[in-house]
């Protein structure tokens, strides 16, 4: 049974500048909760609770989010504020968190690579943590199931419109059930006309020890980093490999547009904003 998981958590966000200056991507908020909170609670909602996240440099914050915080629950405690001092105590009790610093941006691949002394020799999940799924089932548990049935690396893959391929890392399968298949390429950021399909990876994966000796024979590629998508494909060369069409709802926190798209939807999921911010929005549009 796979009880470790590998957070990277290092980009810089330079998309989301300036409020990512001086604070993490992760730490973006979804209404009242940061995005790295979400992405944990996956995890531990999925079985796992042994989890290191693979930070940079200006990242302290994540750190200290789920860190114990006694002058604030001192404070808390004082003023008999209980709900909010039960979840500040329960962040530092969410799981068993570690963490370790990316020395330099070298891409993804070479962030999950820092995971090998934590995971061992063992099966291990990696959750992106700027992705965040609203799922019944977390959607690294849907992966773990897959492993369970197939033993091999599973990676989750979601639909995505022909014309945003070259976005993402694209799979190519041959179907082996309902939303399962098995991995024939990988190929990373193609273009319309090279994609093999329009199945994209979307962040969360379940990958063999194996990983991390392809990892160091993988190349620089796009953007000169060192991709996953590319190493996993020299991964494939000796392990099957399946992807699970995650059943789930994927947030991509890195991108503005989407950011605001889930702020609106979370919102709305929440008894106490959903029937004032509805008309809130309905007014809105109305007024154009």
């Amino acid at each position: 049974m796979i009880k470790k998981a590998v957070i990277p958590a290092a980009g810089l966000g330079t998309r989301f500048l300036p409020a990512t200056k001086a604070q993490p991507k992760e730490m973006l908020p979804i209404v009242d909760t940061p995005t790295i909170q979400y992405v944990v609670q996956e995890a531990v909602d999925s079985g796992i609770r042994d989890i290191l996240i693979v930070t940079g440099k200006g990242k302290r914050a994540i750190e200290d989010h789920f860190d114990r915080n006694f002058e604030l629950e001192a404070y808390l405690q004082s003023r008999k504020d209980s709900g909010a001092l039960e979840a500040a105590r329960k962040l530092a009790d969410m799981a068993d968190l570690h963490f370790i610093r990316q020395k330099e941006m070298n891409g993804l691949g070479d962030a999950i690579s820092y995971g090998r002394e934590h995971t061992g020799g063992e099966p291990f999940a990696v959750l992106l943590g700027d992705t965040v799924v609203d799922s019944v089932i977390p959607a690294t548990q849907q992966l773990l199931d897959m492993y369970e049935q197939y033993h091999r690396p599973v990676i989750a893959v979601e639909e995505v419109p022909a014309d945003k391929v070259s976005r993402y890392g694209i799979v190519g399968v041959k179907p082996l059930g309902e939303r399962v298949y098995e991995i024939t390429e990988l190929v990373e950021k193609p273009s319309p006309e090279q994609a093999p399909s329009n199945l994209a990876v979307a962040g969360r994966y379940v990958l063999t020890p194996e990983i991390y000796a392809c990892i160091e024979k993988t190349q620089r590629g796009k953007n000169n980093e060192i991709q996953i998508t590319d190493a996993l494909r020299l991964l494939l060369k000796t392990q099957p490999m399946i992807a699970c069409k995650v059943d789930g709802k994927r947030y991509d926190i890195g991108n503005k547009l989407e950011y605001l798209k889930t702020i609106v939807d979370f919102a709305l999921k929440r008894e106490e904003f959903a029937g004032p911010f509805s008309e809130f929005l309905k007014a809105r549009i109305d007024r154009g």
